[in-house]
C-alpha cells in the first residue's frame, strides 16, 4: 500500500479537490482506494455524502487515529490512501507528513501563497520525505504561473510538471460529489487530473504504471 498526502497550511488552495480527484484516479486505474479526511472541516467527508457511488472510501478522524486506520487500510486490501490534510495545523501536517510516501503541496501562484507555503516545506524538509509543489487555480495567462515557479524554485523545492487551472469544472463536480473526470471527463480540467496522477504514480512506485 502506497500513501500520497496533499498538505499546504493554507486554506483555500485545493487540497481536497486534488484529494478527492486523485483518489478516483487510481480507481479508474483499476486500485482500491480510500481518503483519509485529517481536516476539521471534513469537506471530503461532506463530498462523500453527496457521492452517489459506494468507493472510494472516505473516513474523517483525529490524526492520532491515523496509524491505525493506515492499518486498517492496509489490512482491507487498499492499494493507495490519499490523506487530505488540515490548513494551519502543523500538528496534523507533521503526523500526515510522517506517514506519506509522497507528498504534494498544493498552493496558489499569488506570490502571498507561494511564501506561505514555507511552513508546509519545513515539516517535510524535517521528515526528510519526498515531495512536490502543485501549482493550483492557474490563470489562463499572466505572468503569476512564471514568478510562482521561480518563486518555488528560489525555495529550493521540487515543481510538478503539471498545473492545476482555475476551472468551473472542479467547483461543479465536487458540488455533485464527483471527481472531475468523472463530470467532464473529455474536459481540460480531467486532462490535468489524468497527467498529476501519472506524475503521481511515477514518484509513488518510482516507474509508470503500466496502461
Amino acid at each position: 500500500m502506497k500513501v500520497l498526502a496533499i498538505l499546504s497550511q493554507k486554506g483555500g488552495v485545493g487540497k481536497t479537490t486534488l484529494a478527492t480527484c486523485l483518489a478516483v484516479a487510481a480507481e479508474q486505474a483499476g486500485k482500491v482506494a480510500a481518503i483519509i479526511d485529517l481536516d476539521p472541516q471534513a469537506t471530503a467527508s461532506f463530498w462523500k455524502d453527496v457521492r452517489q457511488l459506494d468507493t472510494p472510501a472516505v473516513a474523517s478522524i483525529q490524526p492520532v487515529r491515523l496509524p491505525a486506520m493506515l492499518k486498517a487500510c492496509a489490512d482491507a486490501g487498499t492499494d493507495l490512501v490519499v490523506i487530505d490534510g488540515a490548513a494551519v495545523a502543523r500538528d496534523v501536517a507533521y503526523e500526515a507528513a510522517r506517514h506519506a510516501d509522497f507528498i504534494l503541496i498544493p498552493t496558489k501562484t499569488a506570490v502571498f501563497d507561494t511564501m506561505s507555503m514555507t511552513h508546509t516545506l519545513d515539516v517535510v524538509r524535517q521528515l526528510d520525505r519526498a515531495f512536490a509543489v502543485v501549482l493550483t487555480f492557474v490563470p489562463p495567462q499572466g505572468q503569476e504561473t512564471a514568478d510562482a515557479i521561480q518563486a518555488v524554485a528560489e525555495l529550493g523545492a521540487t515543481v510538478c510538471p503539471v498545473t492545476i487551472g482555475n476551472r468551473k469544472a472542479f467547483f461543479r463536480a465536487q458540488a455533485a460529489g464527483q471527481a472531475v473526470q468523472e463530470f467532464e471527463p473529455h474536459g481540460p480540467a480531467a486532462d490535468e487530473i489524468r497527467r498529476l496522477y501519472e506524475y503521481t504514480t511515477i514518484r509513488l512506485y518510482n516507474k509508470a504504471e503500466a496502461a
